[in-house]
């Protein structure tokens, strides 16, 4: 499956260098869920608190193709207070008819990734197809890129039944 769209909210950056990343791997198409109220300072912080907490779902922009004309959408977010970053939860409510099969891709800085993937599957009705995430270090220290790597073949095999097995650290199964 090469017809794969990749959808990206990010705060700090960290989010969208993974997109990025995996983008330029498995060339892939990128797109952007952007926040019509920017954060910034003590009160944009407070603001992602709150967000994740009261699982509210704030104003968005979206700037990419119809998720839809795609075989399969990879979302990649950061987690918040252990929960789907706000912006993502509103794209993925906002696009829940639209969307082809999903992968769900979480940056996090320790915890919180099975959370997120709960979440998209409770907000869609159905489950992920695969679900993974990396750690701001792995990030920042460039360790992240092998497992990217074997992230995006599972995804392109995904819908194939006679692909070979995904490991269970890539599955949803497994979280």
């Amino acid at each position: 499956m090469n017809n794969v769209l990749v959808i990206v909210y990010s705060y700090t950056g960290t989010s969208r260098r993974v997109a990025e990343l995996l983008c330029s791997q498995q060339n892939w198409q990128l797109a952007t869920v952007t926040e019509v109220r920017p954060r910034s300072g003590a009160m944009g912080s407070l603001r992602c608190v709150l967000d994740s907490i009261l699982r509210r779902q704030p104003a968005i922009g979206y700037d990419g193709p119809p998720p839809g004309d795609f075989d399969a959408v990879v979302l990649v977010s950061p987690i918040w207070m252990l929960r789907l970053a706000g912006p993502m939860r509103s794209f993925v409510a906002r696009q829940r008819g639209r969307l082809p099969d999903i992968a769900v891709l979480s940056v996090m800085g320790g915890q919180g990734a099975p959370n997120a993937a709960a979440e998209i599957a409770d907000i869609l009705g159905r489950a992920p197809i695969l679900s993974s995430s990396v750690t701001m270090r792995e990030v920042d220290d460039g360790s992240c890129a092998a497992r990217l790597q074997a992230f995006g073949t599972a995804v392109g095999s995904a819908r194939n039944p006679q692909a070979v097995a995904r490991p269970a650290t890539l599955s949803p199964q497994s979280i």
